[in-house]
């Protein structure tokens, strides 16, 4: 990346990151929305249970998790990816996401980031489906009173109680949201990036 490149990628991080601390409802639903306008409740849902339940529902065997990983990489265009090389995910911070973009742009492996994504999968108890539909009752609580007008937000919300209901809780992003910003990103613990991966980045605009 050309100087002036990662100059404006900081620029772009900087101003639109969320904080990785812990936030309130409103605060992290704000930030979300302001950073990506086409999102929808499906995409504000994936973002908190993916911080509150981590990644362990991506991850079958290495093996796989490898092939895939590579298959993603081999498929997607730089130029398609967001500016930023990682970003927290939920309100809590416990997890981040990070871009393919750090591995296309030769600042982490891909050994590396599957290394790390895996270990924060099988590095924790993960909560169970009722501990998650419980938390995000609350979080849908405190939604409903931003009355947000966000597209399908009612189709979206009998969505994710007929997901939870059948004791799942793993969704994509909507359609919207993939076409707008082609997410592609594996999901790590907090502690795991910073000590694994974080160092490895020249731009550390995220915090």
């Amino acid at each position: 990346m050309r100087m002036i490149d990662r100059i404006m990628c900081c620029i772009v991080i900087g101003a639109c990151c969320m904080t990785a601390q812990a936030q309130t409802v409103e605060g992290f639903v704000t930030g979300l929305l302001k950073q990506y306008p086409q999102a929808r409740l499906l995409d504000i849902y994936k973002s908190c249970f993916q911080d509150y339940m981590g990644a362990e529902h991506l991850v079958g065997d290495s093996a796989s998790a490898r092939a895939y990983l590579e298959q993603e990489l081999a498929t997607t265009d730089i130029s398609d990816l967001q500016p930023w090389y990682y970003e927290p995910c939920g309100i809590d911070g416990t997890h981040v996401r990070v871009s393919l973009r750090a591995v296309k742009e030769g600042h982490i492996s891909a050994e590396a980031l599957l290394n790390a994504f895996i270990a924060s999968a099988n590095g924790r108890e993960i909560p169970s489906v009722d501990q998650w539909a419980s938390r995000w009752q609350g979080i849908i609580d405190v939604i409903d009173g931003m009355r947000l007008a966000l597209p399908h937000y009612d189709q979206d919300k009998q969505f994710l109680e007929n997901v939870l209901s059948q004791g799942k809780y793993a969704i994509s992003h909507s359609p919207e949201y993939r076409e707008a910003y082609a997410p592609h990103y594996r999901i790590v613990s907090r502690d795991i990036f910073d000590r694994d991966l974080k160092p490895l980045l020249p731009c550390q605009c995220c915090h």
